[in-house]
């Protein structure tokens, strides 16, 4: 005994020391970019994602109105050397203008001018790309003091001297590389950077982990599911999300990632993230669900949970979608707001996610205020309007009725990451509204591997048919618009209807406009009361991410990233180009009323030929190669082998008229540098075979669609 106490007090000695040795908090900063500036929002600069900490996109300055919109010309523009999707928002303090293009680079522009400053090369491996969801994109950088924040997409947070774009310190945030990535933007509030990850399609836990500003020390990290019960629970929030989840949902790390929506609440002084999808999507693979309807499913996945900013201590969740297997995050952009409801001043959050429906909380406790659907759904049949629970279609459960399925929304979402915007001037959000399905097919015997998406759906069985009349269904069935929706009356107020949906994010102004870039390469300012189109900017290439604006020497600029990309051009195939032949044509694009500059001449489209052989595997085998495609190659390349405009279309590949080479892309990774890694580690030799026989098949099946007029992509 007397000896144990000996033990257990030099250990305890230890902890105590160790604690004494932590490093103390720095102080957030006086100077530069501050918490008071931010709070602030002074319309002339635009420090943080959302411009403001309500991240509501909305800005005071009136130069730019609905009078002088038509006289908006381009200012200036630089090309940019990433030809992937381009997500993120400019910030722009101290004339200074600071932007982040694909694999996490980060560009400093004179704002006013264009002269670049600095520039910042993360150096990501582009074999990164195989375990990234959708596309090698960054959504921007947080400015704080005299620093310039950045994650990377293999998981690092980067701060960054604003003066030069000098290193002053790179943490690692993720658990694993293997597993997770960053996409998201930071955000920053009482001396600390808070940021989250992606990877719930892999093997990855959700957390949303805070830093300190100056030292990147870790300060705290709040995981968003529980962990394995055997290695104990972090807090109580933790302990209690356990008893919703069975099965070994930790074996499979439980998805619930924070991969973009980070909002600082001052009023409180929380933190509110939204959370992706459970791992696996399908709940029959792994049990995760149980048997039978759960009252709240898989906590604290497709929620909004809300974190003290100073310690990272569990306040309030609301899930939104408790039996979420429809890939149904939560991860839309969390917009604050004072509105009067029922006559009484409420400060509110208001949220548009993925599955359809606007809700209205109250931002303090969590307390359910409203929702109504805003789109066509058919996965839930009404919503309980005491509690906010939505009720499911039994159809819907696929996984239980052993059916086909086609959700809507579909897993792109009614609304994703694309910001929407709220103006307090009409009261109205303004919202890039996707209108498209999603079939579900429960994969039978699914068995976890090392590498690819370990979602135990069937993507074979769902893969779009060689069939031009179903092909055209689909097609018109995947639209999109701008719709803006009264959030105290829960009504749409306008919408203007778009040929397809990712569409980009929206900036509504005191100007009495907004400003939205589309799929269809245009660069538009609406009318913000009544939707009319007042302006439009011919981009030549699709705008998927947000503008902003800002005021120099009294001259108002407005500026949006132009470059198609995303998961919309990767994973849908045919319907990737509803809205038109996509093309990636990265640039900034920034504009001023009476701005003379000019781009170039767009490139015309190349003319492609399927040339491809002849078919020569046998049925079975080509039957396996569409399950291992499905499975393995389709996120990238593209639903049932057609691909959008950033990775190769495999029906086109000179690869397919020689087995070795194939074999030596999948299996010996030959192209691992551009971003191709090596499948060995889940596929054999004959798998790759089998993979080409199926590719060979689809390519003929689409040259004979060819000459009969139908298309191939």
């Amino acid at each position: 005994m007397k000896n144990w106490s000996l033990a257990a007090a030099a250990a305890l000695s230890m902890v105590l020391a160790a604690c004494n040795n932590a490093p103390e908090a720095s102080d957030a900063p006086t100077e530069g970019v501050t918490d008071a500036m931010i709070a602030a929002a002074d319309g002339n600069e635009w420090l943080t994602y959302g411009r403001d900490y309500g991240e509501q996109r909305f800005s005071p300055l009136t130069q730019i109105s609905g009078d002088n919109v038509g006289q908006l010309g381009l200012a200036w523009f630089a090309d940019l050397d990433t030809a992937r999707g381009q997500e993120a928002t400019p910030l722009m303090h101290d004339g200074v203008l600071y932007i982040t293009t694909a694999w996490s680079k980060v560009m400093a522009f004179d704002a006013k001018t264009g002269t670049v400053k600095w520039t910042y090369d993360p150096e990501v491996p582009r074999s990164t790309l195989a375990v990234a969801c959708c596309d090698a994109v960054n959504r921007g950088v947080a400015l704080y003091g005299d620093k310039v924040y950045v994650a990377t997409l293999d998981g690092d947070l980067v701060a960054l001297n604003q003066s030069d774009g000098s290193v002053a310190w790179r943490k690692q945030v993720v658990p694993d590389k293997d597993n997770y990535t960053i996409t998201g933007a930071p955000r920053v509030a009482h001396g600390k950077v808070f940021i989250g990850s992606g990877g719930a399609e892999y093997k990855a836990r959700g957390f949303l982990a805070a830093y300190d500003w100056k030292t990147g020390e870790e300060a705290w990290r709040f995981h968003t599911v529980p962990g394995n019960p055997a290695d104990g629970f972090e807090n109580d929030a933790m302990k209690t999300a356990a008893d919703t989840w069975k099965g070994n949902w930790w074996e499979l790390g439980g998805g619930g990632t924070v991969w973009d929506s980070i909002t600082y609440d001052p009023v409180n002084n929380q933190v509110l993230v939204g959370t992706g999808n459970a791992e696996p999507w399908n709940p029959g693979a792994n049990g995760r669900l149980g048997s039978g309807e759960a009252a709240e499913g898989n906590l604290y996945t497709s929620s909004i949970v809300a974190v003290d900013a100073d310690t990272g201590a569990y306040k309030w969740h609301f899930q939104e979608t408790p039996e979420d297997r429809w890939d149904y995050d939560s991860n839309a952009q969390i917009t604050l707001a004072d509105l009067t409801i029922g006559g009484e001043q409420k400060h509110v959050v208001l949220h548009a996610p993925k599955n359809g429906y606007f809700y209205m909380f109250d931002a303090a406790t969590g307390k359910f205020i409203d929702a109504k659907a805003w789109t066509d759904m058919n996965w839930s049949t009404g919503i309980d309007p005491a509690t906010g629970r939505p009720a499911i279609n039994p159809e819907a459960r696929y996984e239980q009725t052993g059916k086909p399925w086609v959700n809507v929304p579909g897993a792109g979402g009614s609304h994703s990451w694309q910001a929407m915007s709220f103006s307090p001037a009409t009261g109205l959000v303004y919202i890039p509204a996707n209108f498209a399905g999603f079939p579900f097919v429960a994969k039978k015997d699914f068995k976890p591997s090392d590498i690819g998406f370990q979602t135990a759906i069937d993507s074979a069985a769902t893969a779009m048919p060689a069939d031009e009349n179903v092909r055209a269904g689909a097609m018109a069935g995947t639209t999109g618009a701008l719709v803006a929706w009264d959030p105290v009356a829960q009504k749409e107020a306008w919408r203007v209807p778009y040929k397809g949906p990712w569409n980009g994010g929206t900036l509504a102004t005191a100007g009495g406009l907004v400003f939205q870039g589309t799929a269809t390469e245009e660069f538009n300012a609406y009318s913000a009361a009544d939707g009319k189109k007042l302006w439009s900017f011919p981009t030549q290439s699709g705008v998927i991410a947000a503008p902003m604006t800002y005021a120099i020497d009294g001259e108002q600029y407005v500026a949006v990233l132009a470059g198609w990309g995303g998961v919309w051009d990767i994973a849908p195939g045919i319907l990737s180009s509803v809205s038109g032949p996509p093309r990636n044509i990265s640039r900034l694009l920034v504009f001023k009323i009476g701005g003379t500059a000019k781009l170039p001449d767009a490139p015309k489209f190349p003319k492609r030929v399927l040339d491809p052989p002849p078919v020569t595997g046998t049925e079975a085998q080509i039957a396996h190669g569409a399950d291992v495609y499905g499975r393995y190659c389709s996120v990238c390349h593209g639903d049932a082998a057609v691909a959008g405009a950033l990775n190769p279309d495999l029906r086109y590949s000179a690869t397919l008229n020689s087995p070795d080479a194939v074999k030596a892309i999948v299996i010996d990774g030959a192209l691992h540098d551009n971003g191709m890694v090596s499948f060995k580690a889940a596929l054999s030799a004959d798998d790759a075979e089998a993979v080409r026989q199926y590719v060979i098949k689809r390519s003929n099946e689409d040259k004979a669609l060819e000459k009969k007029g139908g298309g191939s992509s």
